[in-house]
């Protein structure tokens, strides 16, 4: 006998015509599909990447042909950074909005076409704003990738994919300035092909995402908070410029500093009570509700703080104080690009196959820090295999770290929050590496200017009489026109000066360490944002119905049905879904005892899904909800029936149990009374108390029959079948396990015929015939139909009476046995027929 079973809560596909089921909107993209679009992706972020680094060992050259001074050399570094970072989340609230496809096109486009513009430069001016414009199409392309993987891959896959992302991330950002170093080194290039490098992959980026990405989109109503947008921005390219020019144009202790600190203050406030108003905000405030949000955006401005000065510095160092050429400089950071390459991949292989990401995080921040705290150790003559290793160790840190805190961030979020929510934290680390930058970059001028004063005294009165040799205002020496004991002063000063800016790093990677600790591990989702997106944004909630398989081959619906109970007391010891108001209490079975391991659901009243936990082994399970309001809460344990309940939260901490009903199974067998033999294809239904069916189905060749997943309590089994008398039986279901029952059929006899009537022994309808058993009772009635034939069933063997009306009566005596009588015709006629 074939069963069918439909799993749990899965929705079928329906066929059109025979065909096969249709499609099911939200289907999991495959690793070719997503190793496809991915590589579109990729060839965008490198290009991002590629372009803030690459210009770093061509500086000199390029100020110098265009003919600008110490601040055009800060500011063709710092507008990029500055207009990159301040546009994070605006690209991040429209990827919420708008096409993501679409918009990481826009990304490109803009980047092409600024870094072509960039690179015709004619006056150092005009290569800032290209810079400018070049650094909003790298934001939107840094910002943009972290959102389309979240759109594409379910977090749990993620890491997986991430750790490309993070290895892209470390060959353009280390391998920037091995490339324009080259490109500076080769004649027949020159300094403006530092631009042009970035365009073709560009272009092919362009391409390949217009084939491979597919993404829904959804079509809605949107408003953009061009007020926040601009505040934002404000705030921190105020911030940025106090940072940059503090030290240099003027003192850190001026009015200029309490100015700038007091506009940013100002316009970050007037930020907040813009977006605290606004209906689509560019950061949703309440995103910070959540405590991992908070703490990765935190530990994401540390870590880009000691992630910029890692690499940003390194050229200077090996130029500056190694004296290699721009080419072995970029060569020379290859431990690190190794390490973060090596950490990123291999940490994202195992994330995926684990769902487990903090103890990545937290090794991150002790590699970093102790990274960051050896490498302020090296002086110029440091032997460079040490070097190499306090790279490498920066680099695992810096890879375990970086893609990871953007990952669990994007896990605590629902799809319409995914982009505001990862540019969150993109947009803090690159705040970060804009802050570091800067004033890492004042501090290292400021101690190499006093260590070159101080090698120059001890030299003698008539080195001291050279000042800071070339040094001052952040200055760069051109070290082959130095005499040999000052250059070795000037190169021992870079070394000590950026050994101290590594120094300086180091506490803010310990910060972020620190944070990281806190920061809660909830088990990566099987969903992708996107999926997610399509297959509940407009998805009702709706009661579970399941399809019960039957030993005999039938199939039953049955209403899933369980009860809640909310209390006054428990305490969550499961695992605890997202930051923000708790749900918590002990998942509990009809006899009292604790169901552990049961899975909980957190669904908002729309459908989506919000937040998951596992219940501990006491039972215990914790939710966190985003904000007070009205959620439902599904649970499910192997044995028990699911349950859906609605709890209404608010601003305090909700504590409420739930009752899972267990689910029981019921078999039997169906057998004859003469022979004890099996009775194939009998009918076996099961009714509750109210008469409602149950399930049903037919006993297989064996007599055998199996019904799964009924609800405990008292139910009645019938049984029908051909040839024998039906039976019910009461039967009492357990509150687990399987219950067995044997239904033994006695054989029902058949009695039929025809009523005849006149001279012409014609049909008689609506003629009345009852049957008496051998005690005068009477077992049964029956009216002819057109054709005058009646007939009894399911009679027990023995002596009947067969009466017949309608014409005068006419009584005759039977003996029933065996099957019974076909064809006992009955004659009525009046007297004198």
């Amino acid at each position: 006998m074939a069963t069918t079973n439909t799993p749990t809560g899965v929705r079928g596909g329906h066929a059109k015509h025979g065909g096969s089921p249709a499609a099911e909107p939200g289907t999991p993209m495959t690793h070719r599909q997503i190793m496809e679009a991915l590589s579109g992706l990729l060839l965008g972020m490198f290009v991002a990447i590629l372009s803030s680094t690459v210009v770093t060992n061509a500086l000199p050259e390029i100020i110098s042909d265009l003919g600008g001074g110490q601040s055009a050399y800060t500011w063709v570094v710092t507008a990029s950074l500055l207009a990159m970072t301040a546009t994070t989340p605006l690209w991040g609230k429209l990827a919420d909005l708008f096409s993501k496809k679409l918009l990481v096109q826009i990304a490109l486009t803009l980047y092409v076409v600024a870094s072509a513009a960039a690179g015709l430069s004619q006056s150092s001016g005009t290569l800032i704003v290209f810079r400018v414009i070049q650094g909003i199409g790298v934001g939107g392309l840094t910002a943009l990738a972290q959102i389309i993987m979240a759109a594409m891959i379910a977090p749990r896959e993620r890491g997986r994919y991430s750790g490309y992302l993070g290895a892209t991330f470390a060959v353009a950002t280390v391998g920037g300035p091995l490339i324009g170093g080259v490109i500076t080194d080769t004649s027949w290039l020159g300094w403006r092909w530092c631009f042009y490098v970035g365009v073709p992959f560009a272009v092919i980026a362009l391409i390949v995402l217009q084939k491979t990405l597919k993404l829904p989109v959804v079509k809605r109503k949107v408003k953009i908070d061009w007020t926040g947008a601009f505040l934002i921005s404000a705030a921190v390219s105020l911030l940025l410029l106090w940072v940059t020019f503090a030290g240099d144009k003027y003192d850190w202790i001026s009015w200029q500093t309490y100015a700038m600190l007091a506009g940013t203050v100002v316009l970050s406030a007037l930020f907040l009570l813009t977006e605290s108003r606004a209906s689509e905000p560019i950061i949703p405030l309440r995103l910070f509700r959540n405590r991992t949000i908070t703490l990765a955006s935190l530990a994401s401005l540390f870590v880009g703080i000691a992630m910029f000065a890692g690499t940003v510095f390194f050229s200077q160092y090996f130029q500056l104080a190694r004296d290699k050429s721009p080419t072995m400089s970029g060569v020379m950071t290859i431990p690190m690009i190794g390490g973060l390459f090596l950490s990123s991949t291999v940490s994202g292989l195992i994330i995926t196959k684990t769902g487990r990401w903090k103890a990545w995080l937290v090794s991150g921040g002790v590699l970093v820090t102790a990274g960051l705290g050896l490498l302020g150790t090296i002086r110029y003559d440091t032997e460079y295999w040490h070097i190499a290793v306090f790279m490498a160790i920066m680099g695992l840190g810096i890879g375990m770290m970086m893609q990871n805190l953007v990952l669990c961030t994007q896990n605590q979020v629902s799809p319409q929050d995914l982009g505001a929510a990862s540019s969150v934290v993109t947009f803090f680390r690159s705040l970060g590496g804009a802050i570091g930058v800067s004033a890492l970059g004042a501090v290292l001028g400021h101690r190499v200017t006093s260590y070159v004063k101080d090698g120059l005294a001890a030299l003698g009165p008539d080195a001291a009489a050279a000042g800071h040799a070339g040094t001052g205002g952040g200055g760069i020496p051109d070290l082959d026109t130095l005499p040999g004991p000052m250059r070795t002063v000037v190169e021992a000063a870079y070394g000590h000066g950026v050994a101290d800016v590594f120094l300086y790093s180091a506490p803010a990677a310990l910060l972020a360490f620190l944070i990281t600790l806190f920061i809660k591990e909830v088990a990566l989702k099987t969903r992708a944002g996107g999926e997610a997106e399509e297959s509940l944004e407009n998805t009702p909630f709706v009661p579970v119905e399941q399809v019960v398989p039957i030993g005999g081959g039938g199939v039953v619906e049955a209403p899933v049905a369980a009860e809640a109970v909310g209390t006054d007391t428990g305490t969550g010891t499961g695992v605890p879904g997202s930051s923000g108001i708790p749900v918590h209490g002990v998942v509990r079975g009809t006899e009292g005892g604790a169901v552990p391991r049961a899975a909980i659901t957190l669904i908002s009243p729309a459908g989506r899904q919000l937040g998951r936990a596992v219940a501990g082994d006491d039972g215990g399970y914790e939710v966190d909800v985003p904000e007070s309001g009205s959620y439902v809460l599904i649970a499910s344990a192997d044995g028990f029936q699911p349950q859906a309940a609605t709890v209404a939260v608010g601003a305090e901490p909700l504590a409420y149990d739930i009752l899972l009903v267990g689910t029981s199974g019921l078999t039997g067998s169906v057998r004859s009374e003469e022979g004890d033999m099996p009775v194939e294809g009998a009918m076996v239904i099961v009714t509750d108390v109210r008469g409602d069916v149950l399930a049903t189905g037919k006993s297989t060749e064996r007599g055998e029959f199996t019904f799964g997943e009924l609800l405990p309590g008292s139910v009645t089994v019938a049984v029908n079948a051909s040839g024998f008398r039906p039976l019910a039986l009461p039967v009492e279901i357990g509150a687990q396990g399987v219950t067995h029952v044997e239904a033994v059929l006695r054989s029902g006899a058949l009695v039929q015929g025809t009523v005849r009537a006149g001279a012409a022994r014609r049909p008689l309808p609506d003629a009345r015939v009852t049957l008496i058993d051998a005690a005068g009772n009477v077992v049964a009635t029956a009216t002819t139909g057109d054709d005058g034939v009646y007939g009894f069933a399911d009679l027990d063997a023995g002596e009947y009476t067969v009466i017949a009306t309608g014409y005068p009566p006419v009584a005759g005596a039977l003996t029933v046995a065996g099957h019974g009588i076909d064809g006992h015709d009955v004659e009525l006629m009046h007297p004198g027929d």
